[in-house]
Formats: C-alpha cells, sequence, structure tokens
C-alpha cells in the first residue's frame, strides 16, 4: 500500500482549459480529476500549483476536482471504472493488486505511446518506473505503462526530538539503541510507537522488520514472483515474532488495534507517540502541522525498507477527456511543479536538486537517493495479489490483541498468498 495519506476536504475546483478526448463523447470542454492527497500535503500543495499552471495554458475549459479517501478509492474502483461514473484522471495504488489488477482487467488506457511522446521514460528512472509498467498477467516491472508517478516515496523512522530530549535518549544510529530508546519511554509511562491496526502502518512495521532479515532476491520472490515465497522463512518468522514481542512489551498502544493511519499520524502530531514509522506521505504535513522539534532516520541495520514511485496518474479507459488527463500529468512532471513539490516535503523524480532549498526537504531527498544507490526500495506487503491488504489488516489485529500467534498468523498468510499468486 501504500502510500497513504488522510482523506481531503471534499471540493469543487472549477478552471478553465482545451483539449481533444480519444475515450468516449466528449466536446473536450471537462476534464474530471480525483485524487486523495491532503490540502497541505506535499503533493496536495503541488497539484493545486498544478491546477493554476493548467488554468493558464488551457483557456476555455472547466475541470471538477474531487477529493477522495484512500479507502474509498481502493474499495470502489474497480466498479467506478466499469462505470459511466469514471473520472479522465485518477491518482491510483500502484503495485499488483491494485493498479495490475485492474490493467489486467482492461479498465486502464495504455500510456505507452504517451510516455515515450512526452519523454515520460526519460524522467522517471528505472527503479521508480517499476510500478508504471504491467505485463498481460498485471505483474508489474515490464509491459505496457499504465500509471505515472510524478513522485517517490519510501518509510522512515519519524522521531519527537523534543520527548527524546526530555528524557535524555540520544537519536538512535543502531536498531538495539532503537529498541533501548522504546524500553526508557515504556519505563516512563509512555507509549513509544504511534500505529494504526485497522489500516496499514501495523502491517508495515512487521514486514520491515522482515525486510531487516531479508535481501533482494527475497524480496523479487515475494514481490515478482521470482521464486518460491515461504512465510515461515528466517525473515518472516523473525517478523512476527518480533512484533508480537512488542505487543507484549508495550511498544504498541492496546487501542492500537482499531485506530487508522489519520489516528497514528494524529498521536504523533500531538507528541503522545515519540515515534512513527511510515512514508515520505507524511512529510509535508509534518512540516506544517507540528508544534515540536522533530527529525528522520532511515530503519537502522537494514539495507531495504518499503517504499518505491509514488501512487499513479491512471487513465481510465472510459475516460473522455484523456488527451486533457495527459497534459496534466505532463504539467506535474514539469520543473516548475517538481521543485515545488521538493520544497514542500515530497520526493520528486525529476526536479532541479539545486532548487530544493528547504533543509528539512534536503535531508528527504539525501535518504531517497540513500535508498536508491543501494537499491534499497522493497515495495509494500500487501501488493503480490488482490485482496491481500485485507488479509495483512486482518491477521495483524490478531497478533495485537493476542487471538493469533506468530505461526497462526505465518500460515494464514501463506494460505492467502498460495491461492492467488499467480503461477509462473
Amino acid at each position: 500500500m501504500t502510500a497513504l495519506v488522510a482523506a481531503a476536504l471534499s471540493g469543487t475546483l472549477l478552471l478553465t482549459a482545451c483539449g481533444g478526448s480519444d475515450g468516449g463523447s466528449s466536446d473536450g470542454k471537462t476534464l474530471k480529476l480525483w485524487h486523495y492527497e491532503a490540502p497541505n500535503s506535499a503533493m496536495g500543495q503541488a497539484w493545486n500549483e498544478a491546477v493554476k499552471e493548467f488554468e493558464a495554458t488551457h483557456p476555455g475549459v472547466k475541470v471538477e476536482f474531487e477529493a477522495k479517501g484512500f479507502e474509498q478509492i481502493q474499495k470502489t474502483a474497480q466498479m467506478v471504472l466499469n462505470s459511466s461514473d469514471a473520472p479522465d484522471l485518477m491518482e491510483y495504488n500502484k503495485g499488483n493488486a491494485t493498479a495490475g489488477h485492474l490493467s489486467q482487467q482492461g479498465l486502464l488506457t495504455d500510456l505507452s505511446a504517451e510516455a515515450t511522446k512526452r519523454g515520460w521514460d526519460k524522467k522517471i528512472s528505472a527503479g521508480v518506473r517499476t510500478t508504471s509498467v504491467y505485463d498481460t498477467d498485471g505483474v508489474m516491472g515490464s509491459g505496457k505503462w499504465y500509471g505515472v508517478p510524478d513522485y517517490a516515496e519510501y518509510t522512515m523512522v519519524y522521531f519527537n526530538k523534543d520527548l527524546f530530549a526530555k528524557y535524555k535518549i540520544p537519536e538512535p544510529k543502531t536498531f538495539d539503541e532503537l529498541t533501548a530508546a522504546m524500553d526508557t519511554f515504556v519505563e516512563n509511562k509512555v507509549t513509544p510507537l504511534a500505529s494504526a491496526g485497522a489500516e496499514y502502518p501495523a502491517q508495515q512495521y512487521l514486514y520491515q522488520l522482515a525486510l531487516s532479515k531479508a535481501d533482494r532476491a527475497w524480496v523479487d520472490a515475494y514481490e515478482l514472483y521470482k521464486g518460491k515465497t515461504d512465510f515461515h522463512d528466517a525473515a518472516w518468522t523473525y517478523g512476527a515474532e518480533t512484533f508480537a514481542d512488542w505487543v507484549k512489551k508495550g511498544y504498541f498502544g492496546k487501542d492500537s488495534t482499531s485506530a487508522k493511519a489519520e489516528d497514528a499520524g494524529v498521536s504523533f502530531l500531538q507528541g503522545k507517540s515519540p515515534i512513527l514509522f511510515s512514508g515520505s506521505w507524511w512529510y509535508g504535513r509534518f512540516q506544517d502541522e507540528a508544534k515540536f522539534d522533530w527529525g528522520t532516520f532511515l530503519w537502522p541495520d537494514s539495507n531495504l525498507t518499503l517504499g518505491s514511485g509514488g501512487n499513479l496518474w491512471v487513465v481510465p479507459k472510459g475516460a473522455k477527456n484523456k488527451d486533457l488527463a495527459y497534459d496534466f500529468i505532463d504539467i506535474t512532471l514539469s520543473k516548475k511543479i517538481q521543485n515545488l513539490l521538493g520544497n514542500k516535503g515530497g520526493v520528486p523524480v525529476a526536479a532541479d536538486a539545486s532548487a530544493i532549498t528547504d533543509p528539512r526537504s534536503k535531508t528527504l531527498i539525501d535518504h531517497f537517493n540513500t535508498l536508491s544507490r543501494r537499491d534499497g526500495l522493497a515495495f509494500y506487503p500487501d501488493w503480490p495479489i488482490a485482496g491481500f491488504y485485507d488479509v495483512l489488516v486482518s491477521e495483524t489485529q490478531k497478533l495485537i490483541t493476542g487471538n493469533q500467534k506468530p505461526d497462526g498468523y505465518l500460515d494464514a498468510l501463506q494460505q492467502a498468498y498460495d491461492k492467488d499468486a499467480p503461477k509462473r
């Protein structure tokens, strides 16, 4: 999954533009746009500016923007794209189980020709491009272009520097120092980790623990089916057992079972939990809203972490104004919008490095470059098969409540994975 934020406030933006269409009857006077980025996130701010740029360069057309929630689109995309209500351009989650699944069903437009004509294939690096292309089985990494990211993303440890200072805890540089810090917080009756069992954060903690004992071949077997995935191997077993142990130690709050991603982010923002392991999609919001000093570091003692190209711009097969959609994507990949995205706390894919002046934003991008150099982006745990996100949420909740043991948890994952993973 990925990359998620709170649902943005619903609204409609009206602006002017022009362009043709190659999908259904249309007068080329309306671009229907959906996305789910919060208005003060880096992407939300950058795309609002892209809307203004679109208005300036396309006189005469109305753009209808609808803000959606991540979960809302995740659960209804297949139904919506099979109806007459499909937008012209939509943000959608990347990966085999999401964009790949829709591409396999014929619900998305093949963007290959536009990617070549407009140079998107040159602007987007190979590692980030992995989630743009899908084969006939809906497996990412090769095939046709079905989505275009204009940002990248990765997970990191956010920490409240003020709370660390209050309890005289140094910034952790190793995994042992991280667990020692969490022990100190627990001793002082502070729940160290902001998390959420009802949505993605909890399962991502567990996946990161597994990744710390894994390598690229392990990731390729799991995500790309380039080998057998054994959920009782050393990495998965370590992840499940360590996660369960952390629950017992009080690193996670007892109420996190039913918490959602927004709750985890707010818990960190309110200074209730000093540590949040989550994605770069929070970065801009924390810059905007945090009232305390905070910093970030990559998960210690691990070459791999969750991450990829960002969520995708996809053009539904039934979109009525495809040319306008292509134009909007083009604008989001322009230097102006990319540089803005970088300075607002995003990870741009085509920015001018010298134009990124914000110190925290520089750190964010430097960490991403570190991961890129060591081929450290390991995607997300729910990607391999359709519906796996819900399995991971449900089973990880059971680990938190103690209703499932690590061995049973891994059995459940293996059963679901083997049932629906394509035979390669």
